[in-house]
């Protein structure tokens, strides 16, 4: 009976060493390596410890399979002893079945359950005992590290490779969904992820749109300009706009007229713009306005001459939205009009309509919903023309020198649905 006894108490001492390794690789594998990587910084001696495990996992899982192994073992044979003792011949089909229950309830699933939801508190409070058996059990992960080589040398390694752009927009999608971040950061956080791709080409004002002066324009007339535009700056130009010089900022006009200047030479007041290529990424873009102390670019075609221009706040509304001040006329480029009917301009951002579709356009599609529509009219649009793009029903509202101003789009019942509800 003393005997049964030991037994039982060496049989449960095992199953809770088998917990303690199950529990051991579900924390590992769960933990947030940011989370513990922002601990180790902060001078936590125990996540550092768990990092430094972390960084040769190959090592520590091993580690741990062989610990869970050899107390799984133990604990069958010991159960299948104490077993046979009792019951005879029948105690191996029994001590299968009740090893079976026990190592599965008490063994894997509720440690491994338990250790999933505290994964960083477990695996810097095991650190320590299994950095030991990390230690004590190196001859054998280093036979199991050769074997390891040998086996990839046989198969293939796999791609061992970062993360990717869209992967990282999952984690801000978990992030987001998980409470830990709000909509408007999981937005910042994205266009952030993609200001890399954006070109210059992708953000700026066109050529046909561009509001400027000439150099020599009377100065009643620039005022009028700067009124009606409600723009703080303007392009100068000599001769023809694809010659722009320079640009002229509202509050310098302003305290030149005060000065009596402006009327003898406003080259006085022109700034000097940067000129930049329709490819050149935003990112680097930012930081040549920067370097140059100036808010304004022209970006050149092929030919020299003027594309379109920018300005530094253009760039910055790729990162948090629309910029409004107080003297700017709020215009919504995309307007829900009534259930599955949208009026959208054509100067709108080609992505804006494709929200609308729940998809993302092609990356050779024109910039603006404008160019799109031509895109699929193969011509220069009338007004009422109109095609199908998938479910949706696009109808030419209006044109304004020889481009689309707006379209109407429609949601049509989708076939399959209809056949569906049939």
């Amino acid at each position: 009976m003393d005997s049964s006894v030991g037994l039982i108490l060496i049989l449960a001492v095992l199953i809770g060493c088998s917990a303690f390794f199950s529990a051991t690789e579900t924390a590992f594998s769960s933990i947030n390596n940011i989370r513990i990587k922002n601990l180790a910084n902060n001078g936590n001696q125990k996540a550092v410890l768990v990092e430094k495990l972390s960084l040769n996992y190959d090592k520590l899982l091993t580690t741990i399979l062989i610990g869970n192994n050899i107390v799984n073992i133990l604990a069958s044979s010991i159960a299948t002893i104490l077993f046979v003792n009792h019951f005879g011949n029948a105690g191996v089909t029994l001590s299968t079945a009740v090893m079976t229950i026990l190592v599965l309830i008490f063994g894997e699933i509720s440690p491994k359950s338990l250790a999933k939801d505290n994964a960083e508190a477990f695996a810097m409070a095991v650190a320590p005992t299994i950095w030991f058996l990390e230690v004590i059990l190196t001859p054998i992960n280093f036979l199991f590290g050769q074997w390891k080589r040998l086996i990839s040398k046989i198969f293939g390694a796999g791609e061992n490779r970062g993360i990717t752009e869209e992967e990282l927009k999952t984690i801000v999608d978990e992030a987001e969904s998980g409470g830990e971040i709000d909509a408007d950061e999981s937005d910042l956080i994205k266009s952030a992820i993609e200001f890399n791709e954006l070109r210059a080409s992708d953000i700026l004002t066109p050529r046909i749109d561009v509001k400027a002066f000439e150099i020599g324009t009377p100065t009643e007339e620039i005022i009028e300009m700067f009124l009606d535009s409600g723009f703080s700056r303007l392009p100068v130009f000599r001769d023809t706009i694809d010659n722009i010089i320079g640009v002229v900022h509202q509050k310098d006009l302003f305290h030149a007229i005060q000065k009596g200047d402006v009327h003898s030479d406003i080259n006085k007041i022109v700034s000097p713009v940067k000129y930049v290529s329709p490819s050149m990424e935003v990112s680097e873009l930012i930081r040549v306005l920067q370097n140059s102390k100036t808010h304004f670019a022209v970006v050149t075609d092929e030919y020299g001459g003027t594309d379109g221009i920018l300005t530094l706040e253009d760039i910055l509304e790729e990162l948090v939205g629309e910029i409004w001040d107080e003297h700017d006329e709020v215009i919504e480029s995309v307007v829900e009009v009534s259930d599955n009917n949208y009026k959208v301009l054509g100067s709108a951002d080609l992505e804006e309509l494709f929200n609308i579709f729940g998809e993302e356009p092609d990356a050779d599609s024109p910039n603006t919903v404008s160019g799109w529509v031509m895109e699929n009219l193969e011509k220069m649009p009338e007004v009422g023309e109109s095609f199908e793009y998938k479910n949706f029903h696009i109808t030419v509202r209006s044109m304004e020198s020889r481009r689309v101003s707006e379209i109407f789009v429609v949601r049509t019942p989708d076939t399959d649905e209809s056949d569906t509800e049939e």
